[in-house]
C-alpha cells in the first residue's frame, strides 16, 4: 500500500458530502440561472497589445509586456503541492461558507439547450430516461505529437513589471497572486513558489517538468505559462487570472450536476486530455479542484505539478488519493490510461456529489476499496453515463475506454456524448450551462477566497542556494 509522500492533500468528510448550496453576502444564491453569450473563438496571442479597454477575459488570450522582450505575453496555473484555489491551485487551506437549502439543482443550472435537429450542438439529455441517438462522429482532429514551436519563457519578466494585487490561494510550497501588469494595465495570476520548500519536500523534479509541459502546451481547455523567473529565494509562474473560480467549488455549492451539466463539463475535460496524450504527456491529477471556469462558464485545467512526459510507462506515486487508479496504488508501472480511469471518477462525482471510492477520508481504506473496484451507482445517475463509466473505472486495461485500439475516441464515441458536437465544442462555439457572476470587471476576483497576505518581500538577491536546481526559470 503505498505512502503519502508525493499525494495531494486527502479529501475530508465535507469535501466528499453534498451540501446545501450557499449564498453570497447579499443573500443571492452563487449560481446565476442564465447561459452565457457566443463563446469568442480560442486565439494565439497578440505580439503587441493595446491598452486598457479590452474586456478581463482577453487575459487568456494576451500577454503581459515583458521586461526583457517586446513588451508581450501572458499568465497561466501552478505547480504541484498547490491546490487549485487560483489560477495555479495549491494544497492547503479551504475555507468553508455558510449554507442555505434550495428548492431543487436545477434552480441554480440551466442544462444546455441549444434549439432542436441537426444545429442542436449539445443537446440536453433526459436524467431518467436512455438516450438512443447516433453519435455523430464530428470529432476534431487531435494535434500529434512531435516538434511543437516552444514559447520563450526563462527570465522573460521581473517583479518590477507587475503591480501584485491580492492572494488568490495558498499551498505548501508558497502562493498564487492577481497582479496587474504595468505595461498592458491587463490582470494576470503569478505563482510564487519557495525554493527551499520544493527542495525540502523533494519536489524539483515535478517543479521542473510543470514548467516545462506548461511551456510545452497550448489549447482552449489548459492555463496557459506565459512567462517565469526567479530571484535568491523563489520561483515565479506567470499565468492565466481565470476569474471564474473552481469547478469544485460550484459543484459543493450545487451539490451534484444534473446530467447534461456534467456531460458538458467532462467532454471539455476529454479533449484537454486527448491533447495531452497526443504530446504523450500524462496529467496525473485530475479532479474538481483543478478545474477552473473562465468567466464564460468554459472549463481551463490548471496545476500541472504532476504532468510528465511519458512515452510508455512511468511507476512515480502521485496525485490525489480518491482519483488514483489501481495500477498506481498497487506501484506497477502505468501509462496514460490512468488519466482515463480519473475522468471517470470525475464525472462519477459530478453525478453524485461524492467520490465512488471514499470511505471515512482514510486514504488506506480508499486504496483498499480502490483495489476492491466496487462500485455503487446512486439511481439518480443515468444508464448511459453507467455504462462509460463502467468501462472508464475498471482495473482491466484490456477494457478500459481510451487505452484501446481506438484511444480517445472510444471515449468520444460512446452513448453518453452523443449529443457533443466535438468540434464546435473544441472551438468554444457551445454556450455553457452556469456563467460566473463576475460583475466587478477587469481583475474580478470577487470567486476566490480571501486569505493572509504575504509579509516577506520578494525579490531578495542575495545568495542564491538552489538556483542551479531550476536552471529553465
Amino acid at each position: 500500500m503505498p505512502t503519502l509522500g508525493f499525494l495531494k492533500k486527502k479529501r475530508t468528510k465535507d469535501d466528499n458530502s453534498p451540501t446545501s448550496p450557499t449564498v453570497d453576502k447579499h443573500g443571492h444564491t452563487p449560481i446565476t440561472p442564465t447561459l452565457s453569450k457566443q463563446s469568442t473563438l480560442f486565439t494565439e496571442p497578440e505580439s503587441t497589445f493595446s491598452s486598457g479597454n479590452d474586456s478581463a477575459h482577453s487575459s487568456a488570450t494576451s500577454q503581459p509586456a515583458s521586461s526583457t522582450t517586446n513588451k508581450s505575453a501572458a499568465p497561466t496555473s501552478a505547480p504541484q503541492g498547490m491546490n487549485n484555489q487560483a489560477a495555479g491551485q495549491l494544497q492547503g487551506q479551504n475555507p468553508t461558507s455558510s449554507t442555505q437549502n434550495v428548492p431543487s439543482i436545477h434552480n441554480l443550472i440551466h442544462q444546455p439547450n441549444y434549439g432542436s435537429g441537426n444545429d442542436s450542438g449539445y443537446g440536453s439529455a433526459s436524467d431518467n430516461t436512455t438516450n438512443n441517438a447516433v453519435p455523430t462522429l464530428n470529432l476534431p482532429t487531435t494535434q500529434k505529437s512531435g516538434p511543437q514551436p516552444l514559447r520563450e519563457t526563462k527570465g522573460k519578466y521581473t517583479l518590477t513589471d507587475f503591480s501584485i494585487s491580492r492572494t488568490l490561494g495558498t499551498g505548501s510550497f508558497g502562493r498564487v497572486h492577481l497582479v496587474q501588469s504595468k505595461h498592458n494595465q491587463r490582470f494576470y495570476a503569478v505563482k510564487v513558489l519557495k525554493k527551499q520548500q520544493v527542495v525540502k519536500m523533494k519536489q524539483v523534479e515535478h517543479t521542473n517538468d510543470e514548467r516545462r509541459m506548461l511551456q510545452r502546451c497550448r489549447h482552449p481547455f489548459l492555463i496557459t505559462l506565459w512567462g517565469t523567473w526567479q530571484d535568491s529565494k523563489n520561483l515565479y509562474m506567470v499565468m492565466d487570472f481565470i476569474e471564474g473560480g473552481e469547478l469544485f467549488s460550484l459543484l459543493r455549492k450545487s451539490q451534484r450536476f444534473p446530467n447534461p451539466v456534467a456531460k458538458f463539463y467532462a467532454a471539455e475535460v476529454t479533449l484537454a486530455i486527448d491533447y495531452l496524450h497526443s504530446m504523450n504527456i500524462i496529467y496525473r491529477d485530475l479532479k474538481p479542484e483543478n478545474l477552473l471556469l473562465d468567466r464564460h462558464g468554459h472549463i481551463k485545467i490548471t496545476d500541472f505539478g504532476f504532468a510528465k512526459e511519458v512515452p510508455d510507462i512511468t511507476w512515480t506515486l502521485c496525485g490525489t488519493p480518491d482519483y488514483l487508479a489501481p495500477e498506481v496504488v498497487s506501484s506497477k508501472g502505468y501509462n496514460k490510461s490512468v488519466d482515463w480511469w480519473s475522468l471517470g471518477i470525475l464525472i462519477f462525482e459530478m453525478l453524485a456529489g461524492f467520490t465512488p471510492f471514499w470511505d471515512s477520508g482514510s486514504p488506506l481504506k480508499i486504496y483498499e476499496n480502490i483495489l476492491k473496484g466496487r462500485v455503487k451507482y446512486p439511481p439518480y445517475i443515468h444508464p448511459d453515463a453507467q455504462d462509460l463509466l463502467g468501462k472508464l473505472i475498471t482495473a482491466d486495461l484490456t477494457k478500459r475506454l481510451g487505452n484501446l485500439h481506438g484511444g480517445s475516441r472510444d471515449v468520444m464515441t460512446h452513448a453518453w456524448f452523443a449529443e457533443v458536437t466535438w468540434e464546435r465544442l473544441a472551438k468554444k462555439d457551445i454556450d455553457a450551462p452556469y456563467v460566473p457572476p463576475v460583475t466587478g470587471g477587469i481583475g474580478d476576483a470577487s470567486l476566490f477566497d480571501k486569505y493572509p497576505e504575504e509579509s516577506e518581500p520578494y525579490g531578495d538577491r542575495g545568495e542564491d542556494q538552489y538556483g542551479k536546481m531550476f536552471p529553465d526559470f
